[in-house]
């Protein structure tokens, strides 16, 4: 099918052409699915996949530095000597069947094209580009584009149940188009609606993997909507409750937090839950605890102290995503954030003028827990009022009772 100017392989990188240009000396190649779909929509196109009819050890005889990292797939990821891509070439093939609702038993190397892109998930990804720039779209991918509707190659049922996060991809894939979301035809919704426990087989890393991907879309609040009303939002998170109505941020692990913002539990608590249902990271973990812990906590634009607290208290990352999520709450903060970045910066830094031994001296306490807290209390005054020498800072001692008080009750540099 000719007709598509936008859709040429002169749009391929100069590696890319190489590496199409090596295989073809020894077979057939064609450019295969997003890649083309991207381009016919207008938009970035994302990585390259290549089919070929050459097996995998005539590609690795080919590209020697290559990695198989799909043998009984067909796949391999091509690196070659003259720069540092790695695209990933698979030998066009059939699949057998599906027992794990991710992968097929086994597959059956071929050599048509058009059988290859039969075992595609959606018609908008089984298109495929040959050496004269020839565009096969056998499943008129290019009309479902054109109508916004996603389809699925074949039996919708039987996609959906031969690879559950084909559920996810529908999602992701129907955000591709800005300010609107492509419509699931009638069999693919059914088949979603249907089988959306399937998403309990997958691993929850590649769940964590798609739904990051949505979540980076400029549309995402559409596609989390769409998500929500056919009930996969509560299958992934066992019903949780969740709160669409926030502003969504460029943060992955923000908007998370900002999802869940209603959760009644503590923070930790909250990290816990989503690390079971996504497998997110340590750090990630310890930024929604804190998030979710702070909740509207925000310094006053008026209070120079609460200011030079937060600043020194905070790493940049937890200012930042503090930031998001209270835009996402739809709380101001431009006005103290303009208030903080035009603070003077501190006259010493933030490290403690004051020492444990210091301390000692003037005070006579034993290195026990009342003379770290009294460490930690003045390191926080000597914060808040930019005080420059040891002097002015022993001098606070007066303001306190260090001998008598509760010093539970004496808080150290921190935020809140």
């Amino acid at each position: 099918m000719k007709g598509f100017p936008e859709v040429s392989q002169t749009r391929l990188d100069k590696e890319t052409k190489y590496i199409i240009q090596k295989l073809r000396e020894k077979g057939h190649a064609w450019v295969v699915g997003g890649w083309i779909r991207d381009l016919i929509l207008g938009i970035s196109p994302g990585d390259v996949d290549i089919a070929t009819n050459l097996i995998p050890e005539e590609i690795l005889d080919i590209f020697p530095k290559s990695i198989m990292i799909g043998e009984k797939f067909g796949t391999v990821r091509v690196r070659t000597d003259i720069g540092s891509k790695e695209i990933e070439v698979t030998t066009l093939r059939s699949d057998g069947i599906y027992t794990d609702n991710r992968r097929p038993e086994n597959v059956v190397f071929g050599v048509n094209v058009i059988d290859d892109i039969a075992r595609r998930d959606f018609t908008i990804n089984a298109m495929a580009l040959d050496k004269d720039d020839v565009l096969i779209d056998e499943y008129n991918g290019i009309s479902d584009l054109k109508n916004n509707i996603l389809r699925c190659v074949g039996i919708a049922e039987e996609r959906i149940r031969e690879d559950g996060l084909r559920i996810l991809r529908a999602f992701r894939f129907t955000g591709l188009k800005d300010n609107q979301v492509m419509n699931f035809d009638r069999d693919l919704e059914i088949a979603i609606i249907n089988n959306a426990d399937v998403l309990n087989n997958i691993s929850k890393e590649r769940i964590n993997e798609e739904l990051k991907k949505i979540l980076q879309l400029n549309n995402k609040e559409m596609v989390l909507q769409k998500m929500h009303k056919l009930g996969v939002l509560e299958i992934i998170f066992d019903n949780l409750e969740m709160d669409f109505e926030v502003n969504l941020s460029d943060d992955y692990i923000v908007n998370i937090a900002l999802i869940f913002n209603s959760y009644k539990k503590d923070g930790k608590s909250l990290s816990e839950f989503i690390r079971k249902k996504l497998k997110i990271s340590s750090k990630e973990m310890e930024m929604i605890v804190f998030l979710h812990n702070n909740g509207v906590n925000i310094p006053s634009s008026e209070n120079i102290f609460e200011m030079r607290r937060f600043r020194a208290s905070l790493s940049e990352e937890q200012k930042k995503s503090l930031f998001k999520y209270l835009k996402g709450m739809k709380i101001e903060t431009d006005e103290v954030e303009k208030a903080i970045e035009e603070l003077s910066p501190l006259k010493v830094g933030r490290n403690p003028l004051v020492n444990g031994e210091m301390l000692i001296a003037e005070t006579g306490l034993k290195p026990e827990m009342r003379l770290g807290r009294l460490k930690g209390w003045l390191h926080r005054k000597q914060i808040e009022m930019d005080i420059d020498n040891i002097e002015d800072v022993l001098e606070l001692l007066n303001d306190i009772d260090w001998e008598h008080s509760n010093p539970e009750e004496w808080l150290s540099l921190s935020w809140p």
